[in-house]
C-alpha cells in the first residue's frame, strides 16, 4: 500500500506535503537516482517557492547536480530530460488540482514517471533516510527550456497549414502562459488570450479545464469568429478544445482526433488507460491498429510507450503522448497538431468522424478495506456471469454497446463507477445497475 505516492507522484495541501516531506522526498529521490543530473521546475502555485527550496536542499544533500529550469510547464520540463540528458526530474506542481494543493511529479532518465509501485522504494527511504557521504552537490540554472520546447514542436508542424488561424487561448493563469501564446504566434496564428497572467490563485477559473470551468472561453468563441478555442490545465499537460461553433470538445475526442492524425501517417499500437472512451478502440480498428490498455495514470502510459511499439498514447482527460518528442503528455504539441489539421477541415467536421458515446460517473463512499474487497467481489461477479473484463485497474466490464468500470480511488475513500454506452439511457441504466450492485456488496462487507 502506497503511503505517499498517488496516481502521479506525491500530492497534497501544505499540511500534507509539508516542507519537511518535500525535503525527505527529494533526498530519497536523489539517492534513488544515485545522484547525477536532476532537473527541477515549478508551476505557479503559491507554496511552490518554499517547497522548491526544500527540494533543492534535499537533492544537494543526496549529491545531485541540480539544474533549475525555473517556472515552466510540465511538458516543457519533461521534454528537457531527454534534451539535457538528465538522470531525473522533479516538477513541483499539482497539475489540475485546486490552488491549495501542490505536488512532486518525478520522472526518470528514460522519460518515465515514477509510479506508485516504483515509488515504494523512495517511500522506504523517506521514512528511513539512508546515510551517504555528505559531499554536497551543485546547482545551476537553465533558462532556455521554453525556447527549446517551442523549437521541438515547430519541427513537427507545417507552418503553411497553421498560418492565419484565429485562436482564443485560455491559459488558466498557469504555466501555459509561458509557452502557448509564443508558440502559436510563431506558427503564424492570430492569437487572443484570456487568463494569461500567471497567478497561483487561479483567479480566472479553476485549473481543471472542464466544460463548466471554461464557459468564458466557450461564449467568447461562439460569438468571436474564431477557428477554435484552446484551454489547458494548471501545468499544461491536459488540453481541451472549443470548436468554431462554440461546442466543447472533451478530452476523449481531443485524443481521438490526434489518433486519427497519427494513424493516417504511421501504423502502430495505441496506448490508453482502462477509463478511456471506446472511441479510441473504434478509431484504431478503422486503421487496423491494436489498443493496449494500462492502469490509470501518466506513469503507466509512459511505461508502455517506452516499449517502442506504440505511435501515440493518451488518456480521457486530454493528455496525449507524441513519442517522437517526449514520452510525457504534451498539451502544446497536441494543440499545435490539431490546429494544423484545421487546414484540412473545420474542427466541427473532424468531430463528425468520431463515433458518439454517452458517459455517466459517480463515487460511492467506502473504507480502504471495503475498496479492496469490493473490487475482488466485482471480479467474482464478472467471472460468474461470464462477462468480458479487464482487471488491471479495478474491473472494466465490456458489453457490445458500452462498458462499466468499478475502481478504488487511489487518493480518497471512495469506489468510483464510470459507464459509457451508445445511448444516454443505456449509460444511465448501467450506472444505476452497478451502483446498486456496489451498495449491495457494501452491506455484507
Amino acid at each position: 500500500m502506497s503511503k505517499y505516492f498517488g496516481t502521479n507522484g506525491i500530492r497534497g495541501t501544505i499540511d500534507v506535503l509539508t516542507p519537511e516531506l518535500a525535503y525527505k522526498a527529494s533526498y530519497a529521490t536523489g539517492v534513488y537516482f544515485k545522484g547525477g543530473k536532476i532537473l527541477i521546475a515549478t508551476d505557479a502555485r503559491l507554496t511552490g517557492p518554499i517547497l522548491k527550496e526544500k527540494v533543492i536542499v534535499g537533492l544537494l544533500d543526496a549529491e545531485c547536480t541540480v539544474f533549475d529550469l525555473g517556472g515552466v510547464s510540465t511538458p516543457t520540463a519533461e521534454f528537457m530530460v531527454k534534451k539535457l540528458k538528465a538522470d531525473g526530474l522533479i516538477v513541483i506542481t499539482a497539475s489540475h488540482n485546486p490552488p491549495e494543493y501542490n505536488g512532486l511529479k518525478i520522472m526518470d532518465r528514460n522519460e518515465i514517471s515514477i509510479s506508485k509501485e516504483r515509488g515504494e522504494e523512495i517511500e522506504r527511504m523517506i521514512d528511513s533516510p539512508p546515510k551517504i557521504k555528505m559531499k554536497k552537490g551543485a546547482i545551476s540554472k537553465h533558462n532556455n527550456s521554453i525556447n527549446d520546447h517551442i523549437e521541438a514542436i515547430l519541427n513537427q508542424i507545417d507552418k503553411n497549414k497553421t498560418k492565419g488561424k484565429r485562436l482564443l487561448l485560455d491559459c488558466a493563469n498557469g504555466m501555459a502562459a509561458t509557452i502557448a501564446p509564443y508558440l502559436f504566434r510563431e506558427l503564424g496564428c492570430e492569437v487572443t488570450t484570456i487568463n494569461s497572467h500567471i497567478d497561483g490563485n487561479f483567479p480566472g477559473r479553476p485549473s481543471e479545464p472542464t466544460e463548466a470551468n471554461v464557459q468564458d472561453l466557450i461564449n467568447a468563441v461562439k460569438y468571436g469568429n474564431y477557428d477554435c478555442g484552446i484551454a489547458w490545465d494548471g501545468d499544461g499537460d491536459r488540453v481541451i478544445f472549443v470548436d468554431e461553433k462554440g461546442e466543447f470538445v472533451i478530452g476523449d475526442k481531443v485524443f481521438a482526433i490526434c489518433e486519427i492524425l497519427k494513424l493516417k501517417e504511421k501504423s502502430g499500437e495505441v496506448v490508453t488507460t482502462v477509463a478511456t472512451s471506446r472511441i479510441i478502440e473504434d478509431v484504431a480498428k478503422k486503421y487496423s491498429s491494436k489498443v493496449v490498455f494500462t492502469k490509470i495514470g501518466a506513469p503507466y502510459l509512459s511505461e508502455e510507450m517506452a516499449k517502442g511499439k506504440a505511435v501515440i498514447g493518451g488518456e480521457e482527460v486530454g493528455g496525449v503522448i507524441w513519442p517522437e518528442v517526449s514520452l510525457a503528455k504534451d498539451g502544446f504539441l497536441t494543440a499545435a497538431k490539431i490546429v494544423e489539421a484545421l487546414s484540412e477541415k473545420k474542427l466541427s467536421k473532424w468531430l463528425e468522424d468520431i463515433p458518439k458515446y454517452y458517459n455517466e460517473k459517480t463515487k460511492i463512499a467506502a473504507s480502504e478495506t471495503q475498496k479492496t474487497k469490493i473490487i475482488a467481489k466485482m471480479r467474482e461477479h464478472a467471472v460468474k456471469n461470464k462477462l468480458t473484463f479487464i482487471d488491471i485497474d479495478g474491473i472494466r466490464i465490456n458489453f457490445d454497446d458500452g462498458w462499466v468500470i468499478v475502481r478504488a480511488s487511489g487518493t480518497e475513500n471512495y469506489v468510483r463507477v464510470f459507464t459509457e454506452a451508445k445511448s444516454a439511457k443505456r449509460a444511465k441504466d448501467l450506472l444505476n445497475d452497478y451502483i446498486e450492485l456496489v451498495k449491495r456488496l457494501l452491506e455484507v462487507l
